[in-house]
């Protein structure tokens, strides 16, 4: 349905997204009007497009789906539209004025003839200027939204474009429509390139071959990958863009002579025909990941090739004195990681849970601090972080705060960006697996050569969500001293949760296993369940708020969308005391459990006395107020920080009575339930089943499919990442 009208007022408007709940008067009636509509104000006219809707609580609206402004019909609507603030150089006394001067033609005058507004009192000739300019840019922004929408592009994506490209944003895209794959707006590259050739850019044009052999490699990217082989891009490009080898190669070596690329000839032992051979393979790179890990090799040869200014003289009597003051008994291979810490200046120590790697730091702390020497404890997320601390008694900060690498690391992480030097004379970082290419390089850009660097994780769990994987790359390359904690102290054999995910680790199958010792701690229960609506039944009678669901998926019956539903409707219903918001198809209600989806540098929160800023993706807590009035939620978080959130920024949060696996990794909770089920294969691996178990500390409640567990033990294909900081490090 398509309606035409004017902008009576502005009920509500995201600045971030454009989202709008505006009042459309038209001749016939007046309506409210919802949807994406950047660039609108009070008193404009539009052509809206979109179908009536009835919203439970607000009752009739128009959803919009797309827009058009147009000019106002009549003089009236004209003198509101120019009266309404966005004209620079004009209020409601001179749009009256400008009205009755000039009718009909007013239109013709701002855009053409300024210099007749001179005519008007007040209006000099450099203010007529002002007002022809700002009205033009006005009318320019009015076209993006028609423009990018013909070419399947939405209102909300056109901001973001705007928002990148400014006010010439519509002449740049017809010269290169190419431009909108390197900007990050939610866009896909078909409807890009069926943009281009509409507008009659040839196929084998050299902007089109650069702009699929960048898409080729951010699909990459996306994947966890850095780089590419040079055969499989070039089929992939050849396909998507159904153009020839040639031309793609030829692109390729374009690409490279201005740098936008990178090929790395590696001599790798390949299969051909079934027998293994030594060939040379070319890997392609966007040209910020090849230099990523070329700084992250070159600046741990430096830290390792660095003066140890940091040793410890006569350091077994030290590690004695500490293990009589903390009454500890370290076992060989914590005394040999403990010790390889002292001699080297970069070493990685990895385990499973209960194998003792908390207690090797809490040893460096005391050792180095006795001899006043500075510890800085880190990890890369919030919560990690806080279990850190909680487990050490000292401070932890997260990498990104630590760093202070802010916003600009978030909207396109550079390589050669400069980040705060690390104050500290040994850097511990926690839940290292975790750490992408990126993070990992503006880390150890952040150490003077000397400082020791002590990098602690588990390499049997998820790899990080960004490219690279780092840690695994670090162990293979044998560049970089590592010990392996193996052996399960004697309390933590106690605990079945312990035991358990470490037969999980050796490929045994935990359930088929012969009770041999009694469950001391009674931490694990496995209750056998194959239908999924019997699952999701059991997880409703199982759960409390002291509880934590951990689940495979986003999707499906027993996704955390659909568990975080029935959760809330449970036990946080609908109740008259208690406010509520409704977000897109979400609603949040005071008592919620929620969790922060992204980093955010710039919301402020107070805890106590402290004042500071940032939110950080993971970060959880309960929504204690909603005050429709001010238009904001309260929100305490675990580590009591109190945040107020605009409801414009609700899109960075959600319901988190169940969390992805995933979202879990560097947390740890006292009791969790773990449903196990049917999903997608590529969820369903040895180290998701191991991740999920590992973050109870004090009881976990499995609650699935056998046959499934059996299936995600023998699992162990871990989704191959191509990279190369493995061969930089061996070959630097």
């Amino acid at each position: 349905m398509e309606l035409k009208g004017t902008i009576q007022d502005v009920i509500y408007k995201n600045e971030v997204n454009g989202y709008t709940i505006a009042t459309f008067e038209m001749e016939s009636a007046d309506t409210t009007i919802v949807g994406y509509l950047p660039f609108i104000q009070k008193g404009d006219s539009l052509k809206i497009i979109g179908k009536f809707v009835t919203h439970p609580d607000y009752g009739d609206q128009f959803k919009v789906e797309t827009f058009e402004k147009i000019m106002p019909e009549t003089l009236d609507a004209l003198e509101k539209y120019l009266a309404n603030g966005v004209i620079k150089g004009i209020g409601p006394a001179t749009a009256k004025k400008i009205i009755k001067k000039f009718g009909a033609s007013t239109v013709e005058v701002l855009k053409a003839n300024p210099e007749e507004l001179t005519a008007i009192k007040g209006i000099t000739e450099k203010k007529a200027k002002e007002i022809s300019e700002s009205f033009i840019e006005n009318w320019e922004l009015w076209q993006i939204v028609g423009f990018l929408e013909k070419f399947g592009i939405g209102p909300q994506s056109a901001q973001n474009v705007y928002k990148k490209l400014g006010a010439n944003t519509i002449n740049l895209i017809q010269e290169n429509p190419y431009i909108l794959s390197e900007l990050g707006v939610r866009v896909d590259f078909a409807q890009i390139d069926k943009m281009a050739l509409d507008l009659g850019v040839e196929r084998n044009n050299l902007q089109r071959m650069a702009a699929g052999i960048r898409h080729g490699l951010l699909l990459a990217t996306y994947n966890g990958h850095t780089c590419v082989l040079e055969s499989n891009l070039i089929t992939f490009v050849t396909g998507l863009l159904k153009v020839s080898e040639e031309d793609v190669l030829y692109a390729i070596k374009d690409m490279m002579s201005k740098e936008q690329i990178k090929i790395e000839e590696r001599e790798e032992i390949a299969t051909v025909d079934g027998k293994t051979e030594l060939q040379i393979r070319e890997w392609v790179y966007l040209m910020d990941y090849y230099k990523t890990e070329l700084n992250i090799a070159r600046q741990i040869h430096g830290l390792e090739q660095a003066s140890n200014i940091k040793r410890i003289a006569n350091f077994n009597s030290e590690l004695e004195k500490v293990e009589k003051s903390s009454n500890l008994k370290l076992s060989d291979k914590q005394k040999e990681a403990i010790k390889l810490i002292n001699e080297n200046n970069v070493c990685i120590i990895t385990g499973g849970p209960g194998t003792g790697k908390t207690t090797i730091i809490k040893t460096i702390i005391d050792i180095y601090k006795s001899k006043g020497k500075k510890v800085v404890l880190c990890a890369p997320t919030g919560r990690a972080a806080k279990r850190m601390t909680e487990a050490t008694g000292e401070e932890a900060k997260t990498l990104h705060r630590l760093l202070e690498i802010g916003k600009v690391f978030e909207e396109k992480p550079d390589p050669d960006m400069d980040v705060t030097p690390i104050d500290g004379d040994v850097v511990v970082i926690d839940e290292i697996s975790m750490v992408d290419i990126f993070l990992m390089n503006y880390v150890v850009k952040a150490l003077f050569k000397g400082t020791k660097l002590v990098l602690v994780g588990d390499t049997d769990q998820l790899p990080s969500v960004g490219p690279g994987c780092v840690l695994k790359d670090f162990i293979d390359s044998k560049q970089i001293p590592c010990v392996k904690l193996n052996k399960i102290f004697r309390q933590a054999m106690q605990s079945k949760i312990i035991v358990n995910s470490h037969k999980v680790n050796e490929g045994i199958n935990f359930l088929e296993e012969k009770e041999e010792n009694k469950n001391e701690l009674n931490d694990f229960i496995f209750e056998e369940e194959r239908n999924s609506a019997e699952i999701v039944n059991k997880i409703l009678k199982e759960y409390s708020l002291d509880k934590q669901i951990i689940t495979p998926s986003k999707k499906g019956d027993l996704g955390t969308k659909n568990l975080n539903k029935l959760i809330q409707e449970k036990f946080n219903p609908l109740n008259v005391m208690k406010n509520e918001k409704k977000f897109g198809e979400v609603i949040f209600r005071e008592g919620d459990k929620v969790m922060q989806t992204k980093n955010n540098y710039d919301i402020m929160w107070r805890r106590d006395s402290e004042i500071s800023s940032g939110i950080f993706n993971g970060e959880m807590g309960i929504i204690e107020k909603i005050n429709d009035n001010l238009g904001e939620i309260k929100i305490k978080f675990d580590d009591e920080k109190v945040a107020f959130y605009g409801f414009q920024d609700l899109d960075q949060l959600e319901h988190s009575y169940a969390i992805t696996v995933h979202k879990s990794q560097g947390s740890e909770f006292s009791e969790v339930i773990f449903p196990v089920y049917q999903a997608a294969p590529m969820l369903l691996t040895r180290n998701l089943l191991y991740t999920g178990m590992t973050r109870a500390k004090d009881k976990l409640i499995m609650i699935g499919n056998p046959y499934t567990v059996q299936f995600m033990i023998n699992n162990e294909k871990i989704k191959k990442r191509n990279s190369g900081l493995k061969y930089k490090l061996e070959s630097i």
